[in-house]
C-alpha cells in the first residue's frame, strides 16, 4: 500500500488540477446503464452473489487509472496509491439501516469474493456505520439502491469540495426486452479527472461485464 506523492511542478495535469480545484473548483456525476445479462447468467450457473462481482468490476477498472486513484493523504499531500480498494455497504433488514465495510482488492476474483464473503459474516450482526476501525485510507466508496432503477443520482458533499476519490452508487437492474441493465452513477472529481476518463470507466465496465468468463474463474 503505497502513497506515491505527485511533483506538481511536473505533473502534467496541474494546470487542470488548479482551475477545477483553485478557480472553478468542480465536481461532476455521470449515470450509466450496465449491460450485465451475461454477467447474471453466468453468476446463477457458478451460484455466485451479483453484489460483490459489481464491486469487483469497480474496483478493476479504478485500479486500471490513476486518475481514479489520486487524493490527499492524510498529511495534505497529493499523489496516486498503488492499489485503492472498494469500501462498500451492506443493508441491515431489522433495522434499516446500513453498515460500511471494505474487502482488499485482488485482480484474482476467487481471492477477492472470499475476502468479501469473510468480512460480510463477520460483521452481518454488527448494526454500526462503520464495524471494522482498522479500514485504511487507501479505500474509495460504493453503495447500492436495490429498490429503484434510476436514471440519474447525484451526490453533495460538503468537504469543501477536496474529496478527490470516486464515488459509485448502483440501482436495481431493469429488464428491458432481453436485456438486464443495471445503473450505475459515478461522483468524479473534475481537478483530477475529465469526462474522457469517465468514458472510458464505462467502457471497461461494460467490457467486463460482457467478457466475465475470462476473470469469474480466478487467475
Amino acid at each position: 500500500m503505497n502513497f506515491n506523492v505527485i511533483d506538481r511542478e511536473k505533473w502534467s495535469r496541474e494546470p487542470y488540477f488548479q482551475h477545477y480545484m483553485n478557480r472553478v473548483r468542480c465536481t461532476y456525476s455521470m449515470t450509466a446503464d450496465i449491460d450485465i445479462t451475461q454477467l447474471q447468467k453466468e453468476l446463477k450457473h457458478r451460484g455466485i452473489k451479483l453484489y460483490p462481482a459489481l464491486i469487483y468490476m469497480i474496483a478493476t477498472a479504478v485500479n486500471r487509472h490513476r486518475e481514479f486513484r489520486t487524493c490527499f493523504d492524510a498529511e495534505g499531500r497529493l499523489g496516486v496509491w498503488d492499489v485503492m480498494s472498494p469500501s462498500f455497504t451492506i443493508f441491515h433488514e431489522e433495522s434499516a439501516t446500513f453498515s460500511s465495510l471494505w474487502t482488499p482488492y485482488s485482480e484474482d476474483f476467487i481471492a477477492f469474493y472470499d475476502g468479501y464473503l469473510q468480512r460480510t459474516v463477520l460483521y452481518k450482526n454488527v448494526e454500526l456505520l462503520f464495524p471494522d476501525p482498522d479500514e485504511p485510507p487507501n479505500t474509495f466508496p460504493i453503495s447500492s439502491i436495490p429498490w429503484v432503477s434510476f436514471t440519474g443520482f447525484n451526490l453533495n458533499i460538503y468537504a469543501d469540495g477536496t474529496y478527490l476519490q470516486p464515488i459509485f452508487t448502483m440501482g436495481k437492474y431493469d429488464r428491458r426486452e432481453e436485456r438486464l441493465l443495471l445503473p450505475l452513477s459515478a461522483q468524479l472529481h473534475h481537478a483530477v479527472c475529465d469526462g474522457y476518463h469517465a468514458g472510458l470507466l464505462f467502457h471497461e465496465l461494460q467490457e467486463l461485464a460482457a467478457g466475465c468468463k475470462s476473470w469469474l474463474t480466478g487467475k
